[in-house]
Formats: C-alpha cells, sequence, structure tokens
C-alpha cells in the first residue's frame, strides 16, 4: 500500500475530523489517525459530560460539510436565549436573544461524542479520506513536505501537509518546533449532568461570582449541563462528596432559576489552560484547534473557534488544489495562520478581560460591573453587536462554503 498522503491528520476529534470532511469531495489523499474512537451512541443512553455550544457559524460549516442532519438525527438542544448578571437576576442582567439578530436560535448544545460520530459517518463514506483508529503516533519525524509518522500499529505514513489537531499537548507541535505560551488559571471548572423538575429550556445563562461563575447549558428534554468554576481544592472537595451531598451542594449554590434539582447522573472537572502557539505553521505543518490555542470557556468558543480553523485552511486548501500548488507551500499556510492569529488572540483577550473583571470582589468594581450589565439590557444595539461577535453571525465566509 502506498503510504505517502497530501495531509496526514493526526488527531480525530472534532476539530480534526471536519478539517477531513470538508476536504471530501477534494482530489487529496488523507490520512486521519485518531487514538481512540467514541463509544457508540444511542438515544437511549445519560447524556455525555462533555458538551460543546456550537454557534451559528459552526452550525454553518457542519452543514456544508454534510454532517449536521446526522447531529440533529442523534441529540441536540436548540437555545434561542443568553442570559448573564452577576448580583440582581431580574434589574442587573442582560439578556440576549436570537429574534433580535433575525436567527430561530442563538446555538445547540451538543454532546462531542454526537458531533464526533456524524463526523465519522460522513469519513466512512468518503474514498479519499483513510480513518486510522485506534492508533497512535510512536514518533513524528518532521521533514518539509515530506513528514514521517511511526504509528503503534507499525505502519509509517510519509505527509505532504501534516496537520497537527492532537489537543494542547500536540506532539505535531513538539516534533515541528513550534513552541507554545501557557498560562493556568487559578480556577478548575466542576461539570455535572443534571436532570430538573423543569421541561427542556431554551436559554442557557451565566452568574459571575467572584470565585468563578455558575452556568447552565440545556440539553434535551429534562436534562442540564452545569458548570462551576472555583479553586482547584474546592472543587476536588466538592467532587469527592456523596451523590446526595453533592445534589445538595448544587441546589445550595445555583441561582433558584434553576429549578429542582432531581438527580445526578454524572460529574467531573478539568483545569482551565490559556495556551497559544508562538507559530500554527511552518513549511508542510499546520496546527489547528486546540493544538494552536485553549482559551477560557466562559462563552464556550473552544471548539467553535476551531471549527472556524477549518473552514480558512480548508479555503486555501481547495484554492491550492485548483491552482496546482504544493500543498505544503509555506506562503499559502502563512495566510491561514494571518487570518487565524489575530481573530483567535481577539476572543483569548475577550475572555481573560471577562475572567480578571469578574473575578475581583473590589466594591467599587462590583458596583460598576452591575451597572454595566443592567445597562446592556437597555442598549438593544449593543446586546446585537455581542450576540453576533458571539455568534459568530455576519462574520466572513469562505467562498466554498457559500456554494
Amino acid at each position: 500500500m502506498d503510504q505517502t498522503y497530501d495531509l496526514v491528520i493526526v488527531g480525530g476529534g472534532m476539530v480534526g475530523a471536519a478539517l477531513a470532511c470538508a476536504l471530501s469531495e477534494s482530489q487529496y489523499r488523507i490520512a486521519l489517525i485518531e487514538q481512540l474512537l467514541p463509544a457508540s451512541f444511542s438515544v437511549e443512553q445519560p447524556h455525555d459530560l462533555r458538551v460543546s455550544a456550537l454557534s451559528l457559524a459552526s452550525e454553518a460549516l457542519l452543514k456544508k460539510i454534510g454532517v449536521w442532519s446526522g447531529i440533529l438525527a442523534r441529540r441536540a438542544c436548540p437555545y434561542q436565549r443568553m442570559k448573564v448578571w452577576e448580583l440582581d437576576s431580574e434589574r442587573a442582567a442582560t439578556e440576549f436573544n436570537s429574534a433580535e439578530i433575525g436567527e430561530p436560535h442563538l446555538g445547540h448544545i451538543v454532546e462531542n461524542r454526537v458531533v464526533q460520530w456524524a463526523l465519522i459517518d460522513r469519513i466512512r463514506q468518503s474514498p479519499n479520506i483513510r480513518l486510522i483508529a485506534p492508533a497512535t503516533p510512536l514518533e513524528i519525524e518532521y521533514v518539509p513536505g515530506a513528514s514521517l509518522v511511526r504509528l503503534d500499529n507499525g505502519e509509517e505514513l510519509v505527509a505532504r501537509l501534516l496537520i497537527g489537531a492532537d489537543g494542547g499537548e500536540s506532539a505535531v507541535a513538539r516534533a515541528a518546533g513550534l513552541g507554545v505560551l501557557r498560562w493556568d488559571y487559578a480556577q478548575h471548572a466542576l461539570i455535572a449532568t443534571v436532570t430538573t423538575a423543569a421541561a427542556q429550556q431554551d436559554i442557557t445563562w451565566q452568574e459571575f461570582r467572584p470565585t468563578g461563575p455558575v452556568a447552565l447549558l440545556p440539553l434535551s428534554g429534562s436534562h442540564a449541563s452545569l458548570v462551576w468554576y472555583h479553586q482547584p481544592d474546592e472543587v476536588k472537595r466538592r467532587l469527592a462528596l456523596d451523590p446526595e451531598a453533592f445534589r445538595q451542594a448544587l441546589i445550595q449554590e445555583f441561582p433558584s432559576c434553576l429549578g429542582e434539582i432531581l438527580t445526578v447522573e454524572s460529574r467531573g472537572s478539568f483545569p482551565l489552560r490559556r495556551q497559544h502557539a508562538q507559530n500554527y505553521v511552518a513549511e508542510g505543518v499546520a496546527l489547528i484547534g486546540d493544538a494552536a490555542h485553549m482559551i477560557h470557556p466562559l462563552a464556550g468558543q473552544g471548539v467553535n473557534i476551531g471549527f472556524m480553523d477549518v473552514a480558512i485552511l480548508a479555503e486555501l486548501l481547495l484554492h491550492a488544489e485548483q491552482t496546482d500548488q504544493a500543498v505544503s507551500d509555506l506562503a499559502q499556510l502563512a495566510v491561514y495562520e494571518k487570518k487565524r492569529r489575530y481573530q483567535n488572540l481577539l476572543m483569548m483577550q475577550t475572555m481573560d478581560a471577562f475572567y480578571r473583571v469578574f473575578s475581583n470582589d473590589l466594591l467599587p468594581l462590583k458596583w460598576a460591573r452591575n451597572l454595566g450589565l443592567g445597562l446592556g439590557q437597555h442598549l438593544p444595539w449593543a446586546r446585537r453587536e455581542v450576540t453576533r461577535f458571539a455568534t459568530g453571525s455576519g462574520r466572513y465566509t469562505p467562498k466554498w462554503m457559500q456554494s
């Protein structure tokens, strides 16, 4: 078997698999390497712990690459409203509504596994993509235009273009010498999947606190995903509680608008980190998704900016195919980095600003924050602009997605 590929994508999670799907109708020969396929899915199973808030821009990409129907056929929860507050959920709060930007919803909350399976289904229908899973790269030898990837199954692949979609500890980034800058937040995120007495909700909300916000992400039916940001030791202590004590802690700490928590189906936590690659590209290599950038999950934008990496990189690679340019060409890859680096840095700095402003308990600053949140509710033009920014509505849409 010829083991030379135009693209070898290391990492078959949501972002890496989306890039493969975006190129599924090209003539590129693609290998997609994934360590572990997700567990099989059925709608009778409990909701997964890890979910994503998919924006309108991400929805447009997933429709274009032919996987959105596969997501909706499994399980997804649309939401029309988003509300943020600190001290007073009625008077000092801002609520964003999809109707204000002429959209039926602001986004969907979807389990990560659901997105992955919809992408895998599309990949398996694509003759130019070879899914190699489960498989782990044992060694990556970066050579511009001819990188070598040795797998634990004994295979050796040669990549004209090597794509790192392998997360924050990217082996591709290390092999290519693409350094990263890291900064750990003094917080962990505790996440829990619960059932409530309320019917399916159409709103996602976030209450800011000095120790970190608490948030609700609605899931299908009476299910919800709760996010509780706090200091690492406190998160560890809460996770050690027995099931009933943990449920009572949620009831005590979360605002009354959540409604009665009936059961806790699952719980876990993860540390929060900001990370940004010093370079996204070199000749014959490119980073996408968490391999290139990790941001604070306050607004749920992590996977969304990863999908926008996919949209821009796919546009350039499809143009390269049409104009007979080498897929490894550095000048072309540098255009991808230029287009995405600024947008990603803007989102990272915005999330950092929210984190720093709302993690301060100084009374004058607290009054100012609440005044701002209260005024936001009375400034329709400002709400519309924030909503468009958060959902990706009105941003640049690559030509290949418009056809």
